[in-house]
Parts: C-alpha cells; structure tokens; sequence
C-alpha cells in the first residue's frame, strides 16, 4: 500500500499535493478520496468543527515534518 513521502505548499503554505511511495503526485482532494477507500496508509482523515474533511499523518499533529516536493 502506498504512503505519502511529500508534500507541496502553495504560496499560503497550504498544502496542494502530495507525492506518494510509488512516485505519484496526487492533489489534496485525491488524496483524500484514496485515504477515505482504504488506499494510502500512514494518514487518516478528520472533520473540522465547519464539516471539513481534512488529511493528518497518524499518530502526528500535522506534515510539518514532511518534505517539499519542490
């Protein structure tokens, strides 16, 4: 199963894609849609108090941690 590796920030820091373990680089959305099927591991997702689903590594805070793709 593949995980993220990567990661890449627009200019507001907010995070538009990811790289994932096999070398592909997917939008937040898309991986959302795959951590939701069960098809990246090492994520969860959450909902925010505004109904807001979002990504967050599991067992960590944020991916302040992770590389930029860029």
């Amino acid at each position: 199963m593949e995980t993220i590796t990567a990661l890449h920030r627009n200019h507001v820091g907010q995070i538009i894609s990811f790289v994932t373990s096999e070398g592909r680089v997917i939008s937040y959305q898309k991986a959302l849609i795959e951590a939701e099927n069960g098809l990246l591991s090492g994520v969860q997702t959450e909902v925010d108090m505004e109904g807001n689903t979002y990504l967050l590594p599991e067992g960590h805070q944020s991916f302040d941690n992770y590389p930029n793709l860029f």
